[in-house]
């Protein structure tokens, strides 16, 4: 009954998230979660504490990118940016999109895809103001797809990368191999069906005649500490050192720095920062040890075991596709801590492992709340005004995700 009972709240309260009815926001319905099986006694308190103290390092990481975010924004570095790629787009609206593709790329492999959405949404929003777009949406877009789409090209892409493989991340050299080519199909096959869903709203001409403003020594110290993070990212993903740790010092030294020099105070960055997000992530991590608790992951753990000594083949295609859909049933954070616990303790096959790693990272292309990154994205949206439906989303996603995953999973064999 116990187990019964956790069930149900969980889906209730992920559905919360993920519908959020009454436009109540999703920490709201996660947190209510956790708190409802804490008090009912189907968790104790010290396995609440386990749960919340496993998303250290997303916690601490999060916070990093949300004021390096902040700093560049009430710097106006977002503004200038803007401005360098529009005038470069020379009055093209096809250009500017795949402008806004390239970078939106680099930013998720170097700096990971919550990056992208926290840091990248609010710079192209900008950009359409700058460039007087009339529909800003498609340009919008990019920011939530590609950040999903290239999430697997490096460990620190994304944080679900670390959930999959624990404390066995493979070596850099050993990564690159094993997922460039389906980073490559998946980033592709993305663009190309973004732009066709796109197209009809591609065709406007757009301002080119773009003043760059002056760049403030406070968004040059921005600048200096987003790039800086991306170093350390790299360094400490080679040398096997926790990601959080290392995002969160860069993110709080150049945002000192930058406060410092400008003579604000504080209180302008933190009133800035969305803190919901991480009310957010540790309702789910509770969540996700309540549900450990009903067995699930033996039962996971199990079905793999089985299937990949019965076929290879099947197994690869079936975990993956499988895992992609639950991670827009559940968000793609704690479906991946589940199946991450499951393949650590199944000893799959390699090839099985990356096509479940590739579900968890590009299946959250399907819904508006498949991963936490596009989450982040939604909140950005709403700072800037815009609105995205949940069945909007799914139009596109519906036709984006599905095909690029076909495509990443299939180019495992290559």
């Amino acid at each position: 009954m116990a187990h019964i009972s956790i069930w149900i709240i969980s889906l209730l309260a992920i559905a919360g998230v993920i519908i959020r009815p009454f436009k109540i926001p999703e920490f709201v319905w996660a947190i209510s979660g956790a708190l409802l099986m804490l008090v009912f006694g189907l968790i104790l308190p010290s396995e609440c504490a386990t749960g919340i103290n496993k998303g250290t390092d997303v916690y601490l990481f999060l916070t990093g990118m949300m004021l390096l975010s902040e700093i560049a924004r009430e710097e106006k570095l977002f503004d200038w940016l803007a401005a360098y790629a529009t005038r470069l787009a020379k009055g093209s609206s096809q250009k500017l999109f795949l402008l806004i593709y390239l970078v939106g790329i680099i930013v998720t492999v170097f700096l990971s895809n919550d990056a992208t959405a926290v840091v990248l949404t609010p710079a192209v929003a900008a950009a359409m103001k700058a460039a007087k777009v009339a529909k800003p949406l498609p340009y919008l877009f990019i920011c939530a797809f590609v950040a999903n789409a290239a999430s697997f090209v490096l460990p620190i892409s994304n944080p679900a990368n670390l959930v999959i493989y624990g404390s066995r991340m493979p070596p850099l050299l050993q990564w690159l191999p094993q997922y460039i080519l389906p980073s490559v199909f998946a980033i592709a096959v993305t663009y190309v069906m973004l732009f066709f869903t796109q197209r009809n709203s591609l065709k406007e001409n757009i301002e080119s005649n773009i003043i760059i403003p002056q760049l403030s020594p406070g968004g040059k110290t921005a600048i200096i500490g987003i790039l800086s993070t991306a170093i350390i990212l790299l360094a400490s993903s080679a040398f096997g050192l926790q990601l959080g740790l290392s995002t969160f010092i860069t993110g709080l030294l150049t945002s000192a720095i930058v406060l410092i020099k400008s003579k604000k105070k504080p209180l302008i960055i933190i009133k800035g920062i969305s803190w919901s997000v991480l009310l957010l992530v540790a309702g789910l991590f509770v969540i996700v040890e309540a549900l450990n608790k009903t067995g699930l992951i033996e039962i996971i753990t199990k079905y793999l075991h089985q299937h990949a000594g019965q076929s290879v083949l099947k197994t690869t295609w079936a975990s993956g596709t499988i895992i992609a859909v639950a991670s827009n049933l559940v968000n793609n954070l704690p479906a991946g801590l589940i199946a991450g616990n499951a393949v650590q303790a199944s000893h799959v096959p390699e090839i099985v492992k990356s096509s479940i790693l590739i579900g968890v990272d590009l299946g959250p292309n399907l819904s508006i709340t498949g991963s936490l990154a596009t989450i982040l994205w939604l909140i950005a949206l709403r700072r800037e005004g815009q609105h995205v439906s949940a069945w909007a989303f799914l139009k596109l996603g519906v036709l984006i995700m599905t095909t690029a995953l076909l495509f990443a999973i299939g180019s495992l064999w290559l």
